[in-house]
This record gives structure tokens, sequence and C-alpha cells, in this order.
């Protein structure tokens, strides 16, 4: 692909972008909050229930040994 390409593509995208925000605007407010928030599901986070921990230490080791790598709640890697 060529410069001249690249930048035909990148024009053509953000018009693209910004068609779609005015067609976004146009719905009515209660339609852009009902689509606009992807929920998701937490395993074990949103189960019922009340959590309390002593320390931070404690909430971290508990979300270590108990959620989902994926959610983000894993400690970070030592360097």
């Amino acid at each position: 692909m060529t410069a001249d390409q690249d930048s035909a593509r990148e024009a053509a995208e953000a018009q693209a972008f910004r068609e779609q925000c005015r067609r976004q605007m146009a719905r009515p407010i209660a339609t852009r909050m009902k689509y606009g928030f992807c929920r998701v599901n937490r395993p074990v986070l949103d189960t019922p229930g009340t959590r309390i921990f002593s320390s931070t230490q404690a909430y971290r080791e508990w979300c270590a040994q108990n959620l989902p790598a994926y959610l983000g709640f894993q400690p970070a890697p030592v360097e």
C-alpha cells in the first residue's frame, strides 16, 4: 500500500466514524444509555455476600486465589 492509499483509507475510516457518531447522537438518551454499556458477569465478585478483609494484603491474597486472571486482579509479576 502506498502512502496515498493509507491516507485515503484513514480519511474514509474517520468519515465513517463521524457518521456513526452522528447517528448515535440522533438516538434518544434512554436508548443510548441502554446500549452504551457492556455488562459483564464477573464470577465470584458478582456472587452475593459481603467480604471484609483485615488488610489490603489479605484482599490481594484472596483475589489471587479466587479470581480468574482475565479480570486483572492478579498480582503483577516481579521483575
